[in-house]
């Protein structure tokens, strides 16, 4: 009995890619570290704690997940569908709502010390999972059947990222994450071969249509500002601009080296007009502020070389199943990085 515990236990060490754990390992405890300095006015442990413990949790997933057949789970994809669509219908506007509400609240109930652990874990980053391993396995499929130059082809796999990314919109409005899956479905099938005329085409086509309707006001107004308050920083600096400004300013006072860890003016800064998010969605500019341009590039070469190994690991992979996972999950990364560094900035 303890012979097999053993021989199973060692078999799990051996299928762990131990560079990629150490990769992401080092970058979650960048992360704790800058969150115990954004999370420091508070005078409460609570944060680091839930995110240590989510660590924890993330590395044993992580071995349990290296056990997992990919091909054999891919055959399964009408389950994994289904999955993917009736958790997108939870992850509804109003408990987004909900969501926001509770961040602005934060503050406060992190002060009142450590009741348990709370955690928000949002549905649409489950089915990014899901839609990675489904995508790859309609590739593939069409790919073999179809081949992958056809307008049949294209149109077949386009209604998957249609369904996805519209039902998403539909019942969240959360563009950012919707576009997440155009971003891991173009990836994908530019490795998997699809003609580079139906990417032309679709991103003249997006953006004609973006335009149109722009013009014919049917982008919320609040989407709107988001856009013109990038180019324009005095356009509303009290109001959509505002977070943005609090950023830049951040950023800026960070200069190379940065102000200090737990020495930031905005990142420690008690008062209501100092960084707002600061140990969530603009952890990076808390990142700027204390620890300088220094600290901003380790963070993105970190981030690099975890993308870099996964793009290796889909090269080296076993099958074209698992080698089309490995690049959707450098895609989600590359993306997300984009556009979480590219807001605070």
């Amino acid at each position: 009995m303890l012979k097999r515990i053993k021989d199973s236990i060692l078999d799990i060490l051996r299928q762990a890619d131990w560079l990629l754990l150490c990769l992401c390992c080092g970058a979650a405890l960048f992360g704790l570290v800058m969150i115990a300095s954004a999370t420091n006015f508070l005078g409460s442990w609570k944060m680091v704690i839930v995110q240590a413990c989510a660590i924890v949790l993330g590395v044993g997933i992580y071995f349990l997940m290296s056990q997992i057949d990919l091909t054999e789970a891919s055959k399964r994809w009408k389950w994994l569908l289904g999955f993917g669509i009736v958790a997108l219908k939870r992850d509804s506007s109003e408990e987004q709502q909900e969501i926001y509400r509770q961040e602005r609240e934060e503050a406060i109930r992190l002060r009142q010390g450590i009741r348990g652990f709370p955690a928000n874990i949002q549905p649409a980053e489950i089915v990014k999972l899901t839609f990675i391993l489904v995508l790859s396995k309609q590739l593939v499929w069409v790919k073999e059947h179809w081949g992958l130059r056809s307008l049949r082809s294209v149109a077949f796999l386009g209604g998957h990222l249609l369904l996805m990314v519209g039902l998403y919109y539909a019942i969240s409005s959360d563009m950012g994450s919707a576009l997440v899956y155009a971003f891991v479905f173009a990836a994908m099938a530019f490795v998997a071969g699809v003609a580079a005329r139906w990417f032309v085409i679709a991103l003249l086509g997006g953006g004609a249509a973006f335009y149109l309707l722009w013009e014919l006001d049917k982008i919320p107004d609040y989407m709107k500002e988001r856009f013109m308050v990038v180019f324009d920083h005095s356009l509303d600096p009290l109001g959509a601009g505002w977070q943005q400004t609090r950023s830049l300013l951040a950023l800026g006072g960070g200069k190379l080296t940065g102000q200090g860890l737990f020495h930031g003016i905005q990142t420690q800064g008690e008062y209501s007009g100092s960084l707002p998010f600061r140990y969530t969605d603009f952890i990076f500019s808390a990142i700027g502020e204390e620890l300088g341009m220094l600290g901003c590039l380790a963070v993105l070469i970190l981030l690099t070389a975890i993308i870099v190994r996964c793009l290796m690991v889909a090269k080296n992979a076993r099958n074209t199943i698992e080698s089309y996972v490995c690049v959707g999950v450098a895609a989600v990364l590359i993306f997300q990085t984009i556009s979480n560094v590219g807001m605070c900035l």
